[in-house]
């Protein structure tokens, strides 16, 4: 162990002590290079001495120059305040912040000519992300049916777009640059096919579906269906079938991540090391306020009428979520589905906002 480490160790077993808190490595000339978070900050921070060369962990603390560490309220404190220095900083061993490998994101991109695809995970990409959902494979079955429906492409996002709108002067006749584009299940704007105007018209009925507010695929799907049908195409329109029945699944899949973004909305306390406690109100899955759990009557009034403000605020229903709120609905979602008995501190959003009771007592 060379004089640097031997130094950090040195300062770690001194100093940290055994209680929630988030870690930063280091670099030389201050650079932020990794984020951590434990619920025993001395404990992870000497178990980096001890690991294997092959490890990540190794080869952190070899670059490691300085260690830093803040004590927080609790483990749910110190999740959310290592989700927002990752976030902000992006440090260089962080490469993605933890995330649920069941789930996956559909991704419909903000291009000059959008896709849908479907991603592991809601990155800083620009676009509006739906999800979480379940099956990977499943989900970019529905993907593949929606964009040969409303023939959205799904090509490289390098891939040269020509659109009709802007060869208006001097029409330009061009062949498709893939078999979709062909076979007419895509507008085809590398080729003219469309005008900037029709292609996003179809971009905004894919999003309403995504968003559980239209049904335009499952109604072009069953019109094909009934048309194979008449000309004795039996065999395809079994697949029709198949890819409606698996958009029909999706449906359902929308309308129960709705429900389930509706229920994480409420004021959740934590209990605090030392008695110092948190109160935080969550709406749909992300964090809009936190304090010091109040102690006294006016204090409390004071919260409940800012979680009341917060509660009663006109919000879009979408189920569209931009890449840091995709990822904070998946951190608090994951928190409460791994630690089901904190949901007993909560105080649902529905809860505060009903009537007070004015019932009179039966004399």
């Amino acid at each position: 162990m060379d004089s640097r480490v031997a130094s950090l160790l040195a300062h770690v077993r001194e100093h940290a002590e055994n209680r929630p808190g988030v870690y930063r490595m280091l670099g030389p000339s201050g650079e932020l290079l990794y984020v951590g978070k434990s619920v025993r900050v001395r404990t992870r921070l000497l178990s980096y001495f001890r690991a294997d060369d092959r490890e990540k962990a190794a080869e952190i603390i070899s670059h490691a120059h300085r260690i830093e560490w803040d004590y927080t309220a609790s483990e749910f404190a110190a999740l959310l305040q290592e989700f927002r220095l990752i976030k902000s900083q992006r440090p260089l061993y962080n490469v993605e912040h933890k995330r649920d490998r069941g789930h996956c994101f559909i991704h419909l991109t903000r291009e000059a000519v959008p896709r849908l695809r479907v991603v592991g995970r809601a990155t800083g990409e620009s676009g509006d992300y739906f999800g979480p959902f379940h099956g990977r494979a499943s989900i970019s079955d529905v993907v593949r049916a929606v964009s040969d429906l409303l023939e959205l492409r799904d090509c490289p996002s390098d891939t040269p777009m020509r659109l009709a709108d802007q060869y208006q002067l001097f029409p330009v006749k061009l062949e498709p640059l893939c078999m979709r584009g062909q076979l007419s299940r895509c507008l085809a704007p590398c080729a003219g096919g469309c005008t900037h105007a029709e292609y996003h018209a179809r971009v905004a009925q894919a999003r309403t579906f995504l968003e559980g507010t239209s049904d335009t695929p499952l109604t072009l799907l069953r019109e094909r269906m009934a048309l194979a049908a008449r000309r004795l195409q039996f065999e395809y329109a079994a697949e029709l079938r198949d890819r409606a029945e698996r958009l029909e699944l999706m449906r359902g899949w929308i309308v129960e991540l709705g429900h389930t973004l509706k229920q994480l909305s409420f004021v959740y306390t934590v209990p605090g090391h030392g008695g110092d406690d948190q109160t935080y109100v969550v709406r749909r899955g992300s964090v809009r306020a936190e304090q010091a759990t109040p102690e006294t009557p006016e204090e409390r009034d004071a919260l409940e009428a800012r979680a009341r403000e917060i509660f009663e605020r006109p919000e879009p229903e979408t189920l569209g979520l931009r890449a840091h709120e995709a990822q904070e609905v998946m951190l608090i979602a994951r928190w409460f589905r791994l630690h089901p008995e904190e949901l007993e501190r909560t105080l649902p959003a529905k809860q505060l906002l009903a009537p007070p009771d004015v019932s009179t007592p039966t004399p």
